[in-house]
């Protein structure tokens, strides 16, 4: 099977600078950038209201100044919030930021995005809907794309009704029974791993059907070593101040 083209660099900085500065905030982004990254991760979810803002927990426990489900507040009070204390006091007030406002950050700066879908519990298919929908407005006429990702098909198959010329990926944290077929059935152009389940058959696996190997969330100089010699494309890192990207 052919292998589509692959526009994306090798490196990709996780939630941003997502140790360095609060994960998923535009402080996050910028410092990533300052690292010399090209490319972002970042976890997408809808608020109330329909409104794609950034945030990996279902709660807003661990990362802002409240508690709950941040699927169940409206954005209005969702763009109140601080995201950055929790971090340190030097990004006390840093508020959440819409899916919007990281597009309008990386098409100023040509950069790219991996937008990883991660639905409110209950609400997997209609936020993968909403976020293919909205990630294909606000790229309009880019020249690379974000490319769309998720554990959960629901997702991604919400995302390839709503938009299907946007690439998609799989998640995977196990190698579960059918992955491979889904991800064909979903059309996606990459299988994205826990880093340790690569090895040479699994490549070899993924490639084989066309697809691109991607691993999260690698940390450490040894596991990017493995991985680099296996073959594999892209590598997600927290350590923006480890690895360069060139």
């Amino acid at each position: 099977m052919t292998t589509r083209p692959w526009p994306y660099p090798r490196w990709v900085a996780h939630r941003g600078a997502g140790r360095l500065a609060p994960e998923n905030t535009l402080a996050a982004f910028r410092l990533g950038a300052e690292y010399g990254y090209r490319m972002f991760e970042c976890d997408a979810k809808l608020s109330a209201d329909e409104v794609v803002f950034l945030m990996h927990d279902a709660t807003l426990n661990r990362t802002t100044n409240a508690l709950g489900l941040g699927g169940a507040r409206p954005w209005s009070e969702l763009s109140q919030l601080d995201a950055g204390s929790w971090h340190s006091r030097a990004y006390a007030g840093e508020p959440l930021p819409t899916l919007e406002n990281l597009a309008r950050f990386c098409r100023a700066n040509d950069h790219f995005l991996n937008i990883e879908i991660k639905p409110t519990p209950g609400v997997e298919r209609r936020t993968g809907e909403v976020v293919g929908r909205e990630a294909a407005r606000l790229w309009t006429g880019a020249p690379v794309p974000p490319l769309l990702t998720s554990f959960r098909p629901e997702s991604l198959q919400g995302a390839l009704q709503a938009a299907p010329e946007l690439p998609r990926g799989l998640l995977l944290d196990s190698l579960w029974s059918g992955w491979l077929d889904i991800a064909r059935r979903l059309d996606c152009v990459a299988i994205v791993c826990n880093h340790a389940l690569w090895d040479e058959q699994t490549v070899a696996q993924v490639k084989g059907a066309g697809m691109r190997c991607l691993s999260y969330t690698v940390n450490d100089e040894w596991v990017a070593e493995r991985l680099l010699a296996l073959g594999t494309d892209a590598i997600i890192t927290d350590r923006v101040d480890l690895f360069s990207p060139a």
